[in-house]
Parts: structure tokens; sequence; C-alpha cells
């Protein structure tokens, strides 16, 4: 738990997060995580990655599963804090209907956009730019690691293309422009030419304009050797609410478990060395998703009866099994955690507000009270603002359950009708 005492600012902010049920940082590192068999197996990826040599290592990745409030979201800012602290640029994407995760360009640019380095500030692909230094041993690894990906067809030749032209250009809005298509925006093919024609490299780096849908996952693995190019460990993405894939269409939830597959590093044709996922979801999706919806019947036609998707039919396969068997249980906190959390929450609003809050009272069933710390914290600040702004006051917390439904969304079903499936 927290050894720094914050300012009254930083520990007012902690506490408006957690009244939102969105944790910041800072709360997290207050709070602390008592969650050790998930963090162990967490760090055990990060050393093996930061350890391992460019060429056998894939991707590596892992699910954990909670019920709706239990402290998934809390346990990804945690493990956020981990990466950091370890050298790793670190990402936080949230399913939602912007970012349906069938999809793997539109989960990559929010994974781009909310990118955090350890030890600077800034726009992520901007800044890892700006790290690199084209003289250095990371540097020559990087562009041969990129320039035999191209040879070998893994990558499309605009990649070295663009890396050589950022390299050589005192243009600085063509720099501007190619740091924007690295990180998921297109690019006009005329202006890399022109500035290699520039530089007299134009035979060597002479390509093709790629399809854009070959681009995501090629952008994924040169983001990947991009930052291991400027230095870092490697690059942790951590994907929270997976469970949205409920609400998809069949099409689209096979489309995402070969997603799943492919994030988790269980894709043998696509290997990401250096990028560490984990993803959260509900602990009844398997059930009420993957049984209740009968996808192990229905999924796998429905792919190979697609002329677009008939090739990711064996991933979905896989994506399923790791939902169904390889989730990690969040541990449910005993009464001694409970109290522990309590008292450290008293004390943060204390230092927030400059008033000594009581410990609330407990509910007769201690840490099993619906099995959700979300609810007890939000449940103590709630009461705590009401006595210190009406004392005297005795205020009852009636709480109402939440659970997440697999209903297939309407809008979603559209947006597959309007994408030709």
């Amino acid at each position: 738990m927290g050894g720094v005492a914050l300012s009254t600012h930083t520990a007012r902010l902690a506490i408006e997060a957690l009244r939102n049920g969105v944790p910041n940082r800072e709360a997290v590192r207050e709070l602390g995580c008592n969650q050790p068999q998930v963090e162990t197996r967490f760090v055990e990826m990060l050393e093996r990655t930061a350890g391992a040599d460019d060429s056998p290592a894939n991707a590596q990745g892992m699910l954990v599963s909670g019920g709706f409030g239990t402290g998934k979201s809390h346990l990804l800012t945690h493990l956020e804090y981990l990466a950091l602290s370890r050298n790793f640029i670190c990402s936080k994407v949230t399913i939602s209907k912007e970012t349906p995760f069938y999809d793997l360009g539109k989960v990559f640019a929010p994974a781009i956009e909310s990118g955090r380095l350890p030890d600077r500030s800034g726009q992520l692909v901007e800044e890892l730019a700006l790290a690199m230094k084209p003289a250095s041993e990371n540097y020559e690894g990087f562009f041969r690691r990129i320039e035999d990906a191209a040879s070998k067809g893994v990558l499309s030749r605009i990649f070295p293309a663009t890396l050589r032209a950022y390299e050589r250009t005192q243009d600085f809005d063509l720099q501007n422009d190619i740091e924007s298509f690295w990180a998921g925006d297109r690019i006009l093919v005329s202006r890399i030419n022109a500035e290699l024609r520039r530089i007299g490299e134009m035979d060597r780096f002479r390509f093709r304009s790629p399809k854009i849908a070959e681009l995501p996952p090629q952008r994924l693995h040169f983001a990947v050797e991009l930052i291991k190019g400027a230095g870092y460990a490697g690059w942790v993405v951590l994907l929270d609410e997976i469970e949205l894939i409920g609400s998809y269409s069949i099409l689209q939830r096979g489309r995402s478990y070969a997603e799943i597959a492919r994030w988790l590093g269980f894709a043998q044709d696509e290997t990401f060395p250096g990028l560490v996922v984990v993803g959260a979801v509900t602990d009844d999706f398997a059930a009420a998703v993957i049984e209740g919806k009968r996808d192990r019947e229905l999924v796998r036609p429905k792919l190979e009866g697609s002329a677009r998707h008939s090739g990711l039919a064996a991933r979905t396969e896989t994506g399923m099994r790791l939902l169904e068997h390889d989730c990690l249980m969040l541990e449910r906190p005993d009464d001694a955690d409970v109290a522990t959390a309590m008292e450290t929450l008293r004390r943060l609003y204390a230092r927030a507000y400059d008033w000594d809050p009581p410990l609330p009272e407990a509910p007769d069933d201690g840490a099993g009270f619906l099995g959700r710390m979300r609810y007890k914290v939000r449940a103590a600040i709630n009461e705590w603002d009401l006595r210190r702004l009406r004392p005297g006051s005795r205020p009852q917390t009636q709480i109402e359950i939440v659970t997440p439904g697999y209903d297939e969304n309407t809008d979603l079903e559209k947006e597959a009708r309007d994408d030709g499936e």
C-alpha cells in the first residue's frame, strides 16, 4: 500500500475516481491489489519478455475473470503500474461500441492513443520516435528486423521505406504524417516516394501500396518492434470488458474469438515478440455465451460460410477454448482484506477532506457481501460525504445488484449488415 503521503489535491482525485467506480493510479497504489496469483504470473511474463531474444518468443498473455464489480479494472490499473515500473510501455483499452473487439484496427488505434511511457509524457508514437537513436545498437537491430520481416512478406515494404524516409528527412510535416501512419492513419505513397527519391534510396526501398485490410496486424508487429527499438522492454496491452463480445452477432463473435487467440499469442502464423496482453472478462461469460448461445456448434460453420473470414475457423476454436478453460479467477477478499482496505480508504478520505470519518458499519456477511469490493468502497464514500456535509445524519445505503446482459446489440447487427456480413 502507498507509503508516500498524498497531497490533498491528489487524495481528492483518488476519492473521486473511486466514487465513480474507475480507480486511478493513486487510488490503486493506496488500496493495493490483493491478487497474488495474477500478479506473480504477470511479473513472470514481463521477465520472460524482457529477457527473451528476438526470434523464438511469441506474444504472451492471460485472461482474468471475475463477477461484475469484483475489481477487474482495479487489477488492470495495478498491472499497469507494475509494467511501467519495469520499463514497459503500457496501454489500457476498454472494449466498447467504438472499439469492437473483432476489428483489430479499431482496437489498435486506442491502444496507441492510450499508450503510456515510464519516463516520458505525450503521444506514444511521437515520443518513441524522439527516443530512437539511429546510431545506436537498439536502432540498428530494430531496422534489421523490420527489413527482414519485409523481405519475408510478414510486413509490407512500406514500413522500412517510411522508417528510412523518417530517419533522413528534414520535413517535419512528413515526419508527422509518417508517425500518424504508424499509429493507424493513411498516408500518401507519393510523399514517401518523393523523399526516397530525394535521398537516393528509391531503388532499395521500392514498394507497392498495401491493402488497407492487411495493415492492422502489420502495424501491431511494427509498433512492438518500434517500442523495443526505442529501448523499452516491450508493450503491455490491457483489455478490459471483453464480455461485450457476448452482444455481437454470430460472425462478429467468431471473429472476436479469433482475436483472443491473436492477442494472447496463440495464432500460429503470427508472432509478436515483446507483446504482453492481459484481458479481463466476466466469470459467467463462457457459460452464458459460448455454451448458452451454442457458439461451439454455430460459430465455426458461420465463419466457414464467409468468403472473407473462413480462414479464421481454427483460431476461433482456440479463442473459445481459452475463454472456457484458461481464465484465472480473481480471488475474493476475506474479512481481513476488507478491514485493511476500508481503513486505508478512511485515511485517504481524511487526507482529502481534512475530516476524520468513522469506519462504516460492516454488513452482517462481511467480506461476502455481494462479493464486490466496489460496492463497499462507494457505499463508504457516500456515507462519509453525507455525514461530513450533514453532521448528525445516519445514512443507509441500498444496493441494487447489476449484472451484464449478453443480448445481441441491434446497432452492431446493422453495422455487420452494412459491412457485408
